[in-house]
This record gives C-alpha cells, sequence and structure tokens, in this order.
C-alpha cells in the first residue's frame, strides 16, 4: 500500500464489479486517494468461499454478507450496468444514471446456480435469509443429490455429510476424475478418497439428462433424477453445482472485438484489455491462463490498480504472471486437501488455512469491518 498519488482532476476510476478482484482494486485506489466508484448489483461484498457451508450451517450466511457502503461509503454505487461507451468514457446504469471514467477497471466475475453463486439485487438481510431458508430445507430432506464434481460439487457433498452423516447423499458428475483438471492427480483422487470415507455415493462419468425439467434447491418427495448410462436415482431434493459461465453483459456490446470465447475478455500482461491503455479486466472476466479463483482476482486487483497509479506517474507497469497452482480445497470444517505451489497438501494444513472458517475473517479485515457475533480471527 502507497502514499497519496498525485492525479489531477479529471481522474476517475470505474470499477464494475464487487467480488474479490473488485474490492482489493478498491481497497488499492483508496490507499493512494484515487478517486473511484466501485459499482455492483448487490449492497453487499459477497465472500462466497462460504457459501456451500451457509447453506447447511445455520447462522453462517451473516459472515459472508459485507456492506459495501461501510467500508467504501460514498465511493460505491449501486446498480446494474447494462452497456459501456468507449468514446465517451462512460457507463451506463439500468437505472439511466451515467458515470464518467478516465479509467475503467472491469471485474465482473462469473455466475452459475444457486447457492454456491449469488447475484441477486436483494438486500443484504434478505440475502442471508435465502441461505437461512435453504438450510431448513436441507435440514429436513433426507437424500440429496449433488450434480456436478468440481470443486463447488466435491465441497458441497463434503459439507451435507459433514453436518448431517445420516443423510444419503450422491453425487454425479459427467467425468471419472473429480474437480480442476490442473490438479495433481493425488489430489483428485485424495478428494474421492475423503468423499467416500464420509460415505457420499459417487456416480462418476454420468451426466444427468433430465435437470431442465427437476426442482432444485427445494424438498420435494422422490424426484428421479436421471442419467445417460440409464442410472435413476429418487431423492428428496437436488442441487446443482455446474455451469459457470462469465459475466459478460455489462461489457459485451462495447467490447465485442475483445472478446475470447467463454465472454472473457482478452488481455495483456498487464491486464489491460488489449489495445485499451485506460481498461483492465481482472478476475474471471479477465482470459488469464488459470483456474478462476477469489484468489487470483485478489492478485489482479491490486496490479490493476498498482498500474493505473504508475501510469499517472509515467512509471513502468506490472506485470501479471500466473504462479503454480494453489487451491485448497475444505471437505467440511474438519476435512480438507489441497495443492501449494505445485505440492500436495494434506488434511492438517488445509483444516488449519481454510476448512475451520473458510477464510471469512480474512474479508471481514480487507473490508475494514468487524465479522459478527462469532470469533473469526485466525
Amino acid at each position: 500500500m502507497g502514499g497519496a498519488a498525485s492525479v489531477d482532476q479529471s481522474v476517475h476510476v470505474v470499477i464494475v464489479g464487487g467480488g474479490f478482484g473488485g474490492i482489493a482494486a478498491g481497497n488499492q485506489l483508496k490507499s493512494y486517494s484515487v478517486p473511484f466508484t466501485l459499482i455492483d448489483i448487490k449492497d453487499a461484498f459477497h465472500h462466497n468461499p462460504g457459501a456451500l457451508r451457509a447453506s447447511v450451517e445455520s447462522g453462517f450466511a451473516k459472515k459472508t454478507f459485507i456492506s459495501f457502503a461501510k467500508t467504501f461509503a460514498e465511493n460505491f454505487r449501486q446498480g446494474k450496468v447494462v452497456d459501456i461507451d468507449l468514446e465517451k468514457q462512460d457507463v451506463i446504469l439500468e437505472s439511466g444514471e451515467i458515470v464518467h471514467f478516465s479509467h475503467l477497471i472491469l471485474a465482473t466475475g462469473s455466475s452459475g446456480p444457486f447457492p454456491g453463486k449469488f447475484a441477486e439485487p436483494v438486500t443484504m438481510e434478505n440475502a442471508i435469509q435465502i441461505y437461512e431458508d435453504l438450510v431448513k430445507k436441507v435440514q429436513e430432506a433426507q437424500r440429496v443429490v449433488v450434480i456436478g464434481g468440481g470443486s463447488a460439487g466435491v465441497e458441497m457433498a463434503a459439507e451435507i455429510k459433514t453436518d448431517y452423516p445420516d443423510k444419503e447423499v450422491t453425487l454425479i458428475h459427467s467425468k471419472i476424475a473429480l474437480a480442476d483438471v490442473q490438479l495433481l492427480p493425488s489430489v483428485r483422487q485424495g478428494l474421492k478418497d475423503i468423499l467416500l470415507k464420509k460415505g457420499v455415493q459417487l456416480q462418476l462419468g454420468q451426466k444427468v439428462i433430465n435437470l431442465q425439467d427437476l426442482v432444485v434447491n427445494e424438498m420435494q418427495d422422490n424426484i428421479k433424477v436421471v442419467t445417460d448410462k440409464g442410472l435413476e436415482i429418487i431423492t428428496d431434493m437436488v442441487i446443482c453445482c455446474t455451469g459457470i459461465r462469465i459475466n459478460s453483459s455489462a461489457y459485451s456490446n462495447a467490447f465485442k472485438d475483445w472478446l475470447a470465447e467463454d465472454g472473457a475478455l482478452l488481455v495483456n500482461e498487464h491486464l489491460q484489455v488489449n489495445g485499451l491503455e485506460n481498461v483492465y479486466a481482472i478476475g474471471d472476466c479477465a482470459h488469464v491462463k488459470e483456474p478462476k479463483m477469489a484468489y487470483h482476482a485478489g492478485l489482479h486487483g491490486v496490479v490493476a490498480a498498482d498500474n493505473i497509479v504508475n501510469s499517472l506517474g509515467k512509471k513502468c507497469l506490472k506485470v501479471y504472471k500466473p504462479g503454480s497452482l494453489t487451491m485448497l480445497l475444505s471437505m467440511g470444517r474438519n476435512d480438507g486437501i489441497g495443492q501449494l505451489y505445485g505440492w500436495h497438501v494434506g488434511k492438517f494444513i488445509v483444516v488449519m488455512a481454510k476448512s475451520k472458517d473458510l477464510l471469512v475473517w480474512k474479508s471481514w479485515k480487507e473490508m475494514g469491518q468487524t465479522a459478527p457475533s462469532d470469533d473469526l480471527s485466525a
């Protein structure tokens, strides 16, 4: 964190998206006293690594939502960005409001099915209640099917089995190996072993073919889940953990010449959108060859903010270099496995580093606020 940067009155950075990348960029610009506006559809930051536990443990959801206004005050604007005028350097909100920028940081993130992702424009109190309602439904269901065996799916199944070991939990995954393809084979096998030890029934190499007909996240008697291999599973609840996509709607019209196939923005080594010196893309919406993770988004945010400050001072820009994969998978509060700088790490390290509290204390600290009730400090 540096001191105040020397900026003229024409400088105003707009950050679109208040996820991990957006708040990291905002805090960095704040530390330099650079004028900025952070825009998000919600009124609170969502610590979504805690979303799955918030779905099974009552009281945890309130630890995963943190007010933007309390941290960023007049630098925060709630609203939905529907377009960007590159020529006029304006961000256009759904309300019709226009926010002018000298520099733009796009941090729109990705979306996917609830409960792993949450992007509804409701109040923080309502968001918390939605998770609390899901907890009650999970408690009622004796049989739960989790669809998708990526990191969210395996963590979801483990969370349910940790709190409710007597429930029948089935995980269906279209591939044979679990989680991210960049993980070491020993880590992916370790995930499988943990789930089996917890009593999760694994149906791998199978795809659910009637997903569009299923009611998800609701308790319902005798739901029939059918796979392409002819397997039929009767359950009381279905939770979907598949289908993550880049949130490109805010910029896809203005930036159609800079889009990768998945809707992410093509960027250079400084995280600038190709050919645009004053526009940066960070986090999931940046086309960077590394897994889409909160940790990486935070690193991007600091680099983008520093590069804006460096460009104003005519200094060299920082280069962002993807490092060795670091991914810690929490398998309930008492178990976990992962990879740290390319090395396999086991239960003890992952539980101490992440699984116990899912790093919620870190987000409260970065937002400069005090977490509710429980002591979340490391």
